[in-house]
């Protein structure tokens, strides 16, 4: 009887374990497609969302399955690089800074078949699901749209990617 009660409260206690799906009801695949660098499969990207064609005033999910081992700090660094090249206007160091420390909670080492999802909110806030457990929630509405622009923002590094995610490629 006691271990009943304490599986109801951690249940009832633990929003930790919402999936990103309970967030973004009726979400479907867009479109997908892989990043390849030198050729080696690095990652598989898919964007969800129940807003087709994807709106930017519409939530939704962008999920990753790692093909390759790489760590938090770098998939921090390519992140922070990404986001000052893609960004329209400058972004101050500090605000970089604050990014980071947000993005290193946010992310963890990888290794072939994790996932991490992140949730877009527009104008609220970015959630970042690492495989069905949400990992932290970065409540920042500048934050969420500079870091999705790196796949989506016409100036992304690879556009048939972005192309691919939108739908409107063959993928």
């Amino acid at each position: 009887m006691p271990h009943r009660w304490l599986m109801v409260l951690l249940l009832m206690s633990s929003p930790a374990l919402a999936r990103w799906q309970e967030v973004l009801p009726g979400a479907q695949v867009i479109g997908g497609g892989d990043l390849r660098v030198f050729g080696f499969r690095v990652y598989t990207a898919r964007l969800w969302s129940a807003a087709n064609p994807l709106s930017a005033d519409k939530p939704f999910a962008l999920e990753l399955t790692y093909h390759r081992d790489i760590t938090r700090d770098e998939l921090v660094e390519a992140s922070v690089d990404e986001i000052k090249r893609t960004s329209p206007v400058p972004v101050s160091e500090e605000q970089i800074s604050q990014w980071q420390a947000q993005m290193a909670q946010a992310f963890v080492d990888v290794q072939a078949g994790s996932k991490i999802t992140g949730v877009y909110l527009p104008g609220r806030e970015a959630r970042f699901y690492v495989g069905e457990k949400l990992q932290h929630v970065v409540q920042d509405p500048q934050f969420a749209k500079a870091f999705f622009d790196i796949w989506l923002s016409p100036k992304t590094r690879n556009p048939e990617l972005r192309e691919q995610l939108l739908g409107a490629a063959d993928h």
